[in-house]
């Protein structure tokens, strides 16, 4: 052991002697601008016989010195030299800390202090990098102090001997133990996620056995919609429950999220007695809706609202990629469920009795008004489109605390129902959308309904009390030619089956396309057409202006373009 302690460890170098390395570093740290490239040469030669293993102190020197020897030259200006300095400063602060960092990324200035390099150095590299590029003055300052850096800790440590760079080294088993301690710091914290994965499942399936428990003893006669009010055990568990949501709720959110909970398998729906939703409606069934109200109520609080429906919402996104419209029909429920519970809309419930507003507040899962995050959630809502986005999207601009403009709602909704490919019908349509001219057979059935509408809300209005007699076929036919006259369309009266002819096509029409030519026909060459010219007034009393010959519609060039651009099918 001694004998191996004793050996030198033995590098190959560039260099041909020690006198030579003498020299080099004396002619670097000259004031003569004539012997630092001389030193600069022998360096390049040395990097010619290192290959791509040059001491980076060296490669670092080097740079920097070219820099002293271009600064004295006067060959550059000033935003050149500032860059030039930036790129060798950069070099050596990410050169020299390189070796120092390990697996987990460390901050340039502790690895900067641990080899003694000020602090403001590093300042100087990120002002190169991110922001604005400092002034020539310190360019200077930095280079000269990282010269003396590298003096003192490189070039002065090899005067005894071959390149030992321990400054790059000293830190490989700090390295090591830090890395140990992270591998076994991730999984004591990996164990300790799955064991309170596993409590918040216990948690949750024990409060689903107890609801079960409560249903199986409710009496016939009672509906499943009014569950009683929670046992001792029950209220415990929910202090239980409480209680880890404080210290983790966005893993209980998680859980709640998976399948089984908040979003009920069909058993589930079926032992409840909840029959099939409809997924336009974005309602949750009454019955799943209260077997949940206890737990929801005892998490009520803002944080936790606004964690559930971020997390909602980033289910709702992951979905649309998905075709489960079971998951995503409850996902949307449970976003439209809390949102209403939020609604600043009390004028429906004006006149309703105290025991009607007992009973309606019982059902709802938080009573008092939350500021919840409107802009958030708008984006939310647009990132995840679904079938249910209009339906959520109608709803939060309707709850939003400063509602945007009505024109940009109906857009916004608009483009929503294109997007997602539902249907989408304002009650109230702007005034431009009801002078827009019809293009489409939807456009004319839409303009048609809101017609019956109003003609319909009319009749009630002078005729109460009195049914609204249907239309017959020609009050139908005859409103649908008020609404195309001025129209390139017309109505035909003629029963016709147009189901039977594809389009294109008339009854009667023969299948042989010469039916289409015509019988008699003359032609006539552009330049023989003649000119109309329009009086620009009309004087009584004259006859209005005949067709000249005097010039041509048309000249060469604009017939060259006409045929250039003809196109045949």
């Amino acid at each position: 052991m001694k004998k191996k302690r004793s050996e030198k460890k033995r590098h190959v170098v560039a260099w041909v002697n020690k006198a030579e390395w003498d020299q080099v570093l004396e002619y670097l740290y000259s004031q003569d601008s004539s012997l630092q490239r001389f030193a600069l040469q022998r360096i390049s030669a040395w990097k010619g016989r290192y290959s791509s293993s040059t001491p980076v102190a060296v490669d670092c020197t080097a740079d920097l010195v070219r820099c002293q020897v271009l600064d004295k030259s006067g060959q550059l200006a000033g935003v050149d030299l500032v860059l030039l300095y930036g790129a060798a400063l950069v070099r050596f602060v990410n050169l020299i800390t390189e070796r120092q960092q390990g697996r987990i990324a460390r901050p340039l200035r502790r690895l900067a202090g641990n080899l003694n390099i000020p602090e403001w150095v590093v300042d100087l590299r990120h002002d190169f990098t991110h922001r604005k590029l400092p002034t020539l003055k310190w360019c200077r300052k930095g280079c000269k102090v990282v010269l003396e850096w590298l003096q003192q800790e490189y070039w002065s440590r090899q005067l005894g001997g071959g390149p030992n760079e321990d400054w790059e080294s000293q830190s490989d088993g700090e390295d090591e133990e830090i890395d140990l301690k992270w591998k076994d710091d991730a999984l004591i914290a990996k164990q300790k996620e799955m064991e309170a994965y596993k409590n918040a499942r216990e948690l949750l399936i024990s409060f689903e056995k107890e609801q079960y428990q409560a249903l199986d003893g409710l009496p016939g006669g009672r509906e499943k919609s009014s569950w009683p009010a929670p046992f001792a055990e029950m209220s415990w568990l929910l202090g239980e429950i409480k209680q880890f949501s404080v210290e983790l709720s966005d893993l209980l959110v998680d859980v709640l999220l998976e399948d089984g909970f908040l979003v009920p398998t069909f058993d589930q729906l079926e032992t409840l007695g909840c029959e099939t939703p409809d997924i336009a409606s974005s309602r949750l069934p009454q019955t799943f809706l209260r077997f949940w109200l206890p737990l929801l109520k005892m998490l009520n609080s803002p944080s936790f609202i606004h964690l559930l429906l971020e997390k909602l919402f980033i289910e709702l996104k992951l979905l649309s990629k998905e075709q489960n419209n079971h998951r995503a029909f409850y996902i949307s429920a449970w976003i439209s469920e809390i949102i209403l519970c939020n609604s600043n809309k009390f004028s429906e419930y004006h006149f309703e009795t105290k025991s009607q507003k007992k009973a309606r507040i019982k059902g709802r899962i938080f009573v008092n008004r939350i500021q919840l995050r409107w802009q958030q959630l708008l984006s939310a809502c647009l990132e995840a489109p679904c079938i249910s986005t209009p339906h959520l999207l109608q709803v939060i601009l309707d709850d939003m605390e400063h509602p945007l403009p009505l024109e940009t709602r109906q857009k916004l909704l608009q483009l929503c129902s294109i997007y997602t490919q539902t249907t989408h019908s304002e009650c109230d349509p702007s005034p431009e959308q009801k002078q827009q001219p019809i293009y489409t057979l939807e456009s004319l059935h839409e303009k048609l309904q809101r017609s019956r509408r109003h003609t319909q809300s009319s009749l009630a209005e002078s005729e109460r009390g009195k049914s609204s007699q249907e239309y017959n076929c020609s009050d139908v036919q005859a409103e649908k030619a008020k609404l195309l006259r001025g129209s390139p369309w017309q109505v035909c009266v003629d029963k016709v089956l147009w189901k039977n002819y594809p389009l294109g096509k008339v009854p009667g029409q023969s299948d042989d396309p010469s039916c289409l030519m015509v019988d008699n026909y003359s032609t006539m060459t552009v330049f023989d057409q003649p000119v109309e010219s329009a009086a620009p007034h009309s004087v009584p009393g004259v006859s209005a202006a005949t067709r000249t010959a005097d010039g041509l519609l048309w000249n060469h060039s604009d017939v060259s373009k006409l045929k250039s651009g003809l196109q045949l099918f």
